[in-house]
């Protein structure tokens, strides 16, 4: 917590603010919490939130764009601004003048608060306050697995794609997982969804996800990688079995590889219209009869989404909603909001208590004639002509996979 306390000390020096703080984004996007600018935050307490539909915060992690709110006669000047790197919104710095701020002002806040991006994510694998702060409530031993499966950015954004993950955890946790590393020729993508419920669900995605990140991390192809994976359920799975899809796409060329594991179709929207892909369908992770994986191609060209998801997205009352038109809806937002939006539906579709975990991952492909799109907050949608309406402070033109 030092690091934010020196940033509250330099905001106060140098702009004369009056207060400063810091308000962390929970794992579902829907509220936040205000993390002390002196450290004073008590973790062994439930976490005060603060809902952020219809509120100012909601609309500047939405759009990613900095507000000022001044109510004039003598009142303090209220700026909120996101603090986000490369799509992952982070939170929000919230901080009162005693004036109006002019560009340079402006700029200088929104430039602090994208170093404080970068600043807890190099903090945060040293302290529990920042996990604390994104609990929505105390976790099971299954779901506390499960998180820890995930990746550390729920979201993603280079010049050639932006990427984010969003998962719900069932009443009794489903073993669903999402992961994705950028490489650097490559960006590739996991969804998988063990058998069961509860901590022998968490126990075989570890299995499933260890032995993915361990074969991508040797340089296995993905027909390896899937193979590793379906040992690794054959050997220690005790005759359970997790399905899985696996992504790889060239950052050179825009080349795709896909395996399917006996997992739900993806789903694109390419031109305002979703259309489910159908390639062919292996075995999934750990059956014990002989198979093997077939390595295949995704058609995806620039301006596509693709959706990957779990069927939990399909099941029970989730069948009711027209994921098709969801998608449409939606398909302006960037895919941190997409996603979460897409969940959020299927949660209240649901009354709030789902019976199998609920994950999609959200790609938006940009092609790779995109190597100066601006991809230092994360706010870029389609391309850089949108940049405007994006409302970036900080402008870092990307010129490489993870530039910015």
């Amino acid at each position: 917590m030092e690091s934010l306390d020196v940033v509250a000390r330099m905001l106060k020096e140098r702009l004369g603010a009056a207060s400063v703080s810091f308000l962390i984004t929970d794992f579902t996007g829907s509220s936040v919490v205000r993390l002390g600018a002196a450290g004073s935050v008590e973790t062994d307490e439930p976490a005060r939130r603060i809902g952020l539909r219809g509120t100012l915060y909601d609309d500047v992690i939405r759009t990613q764009r900095p507000s000022v709110e001044d109510k004039g006669e003598g009142e303090l000047v209220r700026i909120v601004a996101p603090v986000t790197n490369r799509g992952d919104a982070i939170g929000l710095l919230e901080l009162f003048l005693p004036t109006a701020p002019d560009t340079l002002v402006m700029q200088e806040i929104g430039e602090t608060a994208h170093a404080l991006a970068y600043l807890v994510i190099a903090n945060r694998s040293y302290t529990d306050v920042y996990q604390w702060g994104r609990r929505t409530s105390p976790l099971s031993l299954a779901a506390e697995i499960q998180h820890r499966l995930l990746p550390a950015s729920l979201a993603c954004e280079a010049a050639q794609f932006a990427v984010a993950g969003a998962l719900e955890p069932a009443d009794h946790v489903g073993g669903d997982t999402f992961d994705y590393v950028v490489d650097r020729d490559t960006v590739q993508l996991s969804v998988t969804d063990a058998m069961g419920h509860d901590v022998d669900a968490a126990l075989l995605a570890t299995l499933a996800v260890g032995a993915l990140r361990r074969a991508r991390r040797a340089g296995a192809d993905l027909a390896e990688q899937a193979r590793h994976a379906d040992e690794a359920m054959r050997e220690h799975g005790r005759q359970s079995y997790v399905t899985g899809q696996l992504l790889r796409i060239s950052l050179i060329d825009g080349r795709t590889e896909f395996v399917n594991a006996g997992h739900p179709w993806p789903l694109r929207m390419r031109d305002g219209h979703v259309q489910e892909l159908v390639p062919e369908i292996d075995m999934p992770f750990g059956f014990q009869v002989p198979h093997s994986y077939r390595v295949q191609s995704l058609d995806l060209r620039p301006g596509d989404r693709l959706v990957m998801l779990t069927d939990g997205m399909l099941e029970r009352n989730a069948g009711s909603l027209d994921l098709s038109d969801l998608m449409v809806s939606t398909g302006d937002l960037h895919p941190r909001e997409a996603a979460r939006t897409l969940i959020a539906a299927i949660v209240d579709a649901n009354q709030g208590h789902l019976q199998d975990d609920a994950t999609v991952m959200c790609l938006d492909w940009h092609g790779t004639n995109h190597s100066q799109r601006d991809a230092a907050t994360g706010a870029d949608l389609s391309d850089a002509s949108r940049r405007d309406t994006a409302g970036h402070t900080t402008g870092h033109a990307s010129t490489g996979p993870l530039g910015g």
